[in-house]
């Protein structure tokens, strides 16, 4: 009898809980009845808010290119001696080398393919390279780098040989008319730019 009694009363108490459980939980059509009608409610207002619908416009693309720079004459190179140019504008670390170096060499210019350029800031940490060509036997080598001991093989495209650099050294790509030497692009990315040619896209 006690038995039923506190059975009875553990129903109850369970019916309670339940009833006082549903008042605060949603069913799922109540559910997605409110956020149907809140989606409804704020797409409406965006249409109020910004009214217009959206057209085409006609917009001229900007191009901006390598532009083509003389930066000597094929004549006038001595083999092994560097003539310093800035390219492809006068902006930070454009400065870049052209060399005559008697041997072959990777994107080589004139009947011997060895006229190269490249530019002269490390690709590490942009140490300074001015005054670092070298001749060792066969090899021609830009380094070593003054910050970190970076070295550079000039016969292969510029890439790194020794030191902490990870990319190869930007090579000039160069163009002959005549015997007149045009820069006329970069293979790689200078230091310190986002962009090889950002200073000309803000002029």
């Amino acid at each position: 009898m006690i038995f039923d009694k506190e059975k009875r009363q553990a129903k109850s108490s369970n019916k309670e809980s339940a009833q006082e459980h549903q008042k605060c939980m949603m069913s799922r059509r109540d559910f997605l009845m409110y956020t149907g009608a809140t989606a409804g409610a704020a797409s409406v207002m965006s249409i109020t808010l910004f009214p217009g619908t959206a057209q085409a416009q006609n917009t001229k693309a900007r191009v901006v290119g390598y532009p083509r720079k003389l930066l000597g004459k094929m004549s006038e190179l001595k083999t092994n001696e560097p003539l310093y140019f800035n390219y492809p504008d006068d902006g930070p670390n454009s400065q870049g080398l052209l060399v005559k170096m008697g041997v072959p060499a990777g994107g080589g210019l004139g009947p011997k393919q060895d006229v190269v350029g490249f530019s002269l800031m490390c690709t590490h940490q942009g140490g300074p390279l001015n005054g670092q060509y070298k001749v060792v036997g066969e090899h021609r080598v830009l380094g070593q780098c003054p910050f970190h001991l970076s070295t550079f093989d000039m016969r292969r495209h510029g890439i790194i040989v020794s030191g902490q650099a990870y990319e190869s050294l930007p090579q000039v790509l160069l163009e002959l008319e005549g015997d007149d030497i045009y820069a006329v692009g970069i293979m790689g990315l200078l230091f310190g730019r986002t962009d090889n040619i950002i200073a000309m896209q803000e002029a």
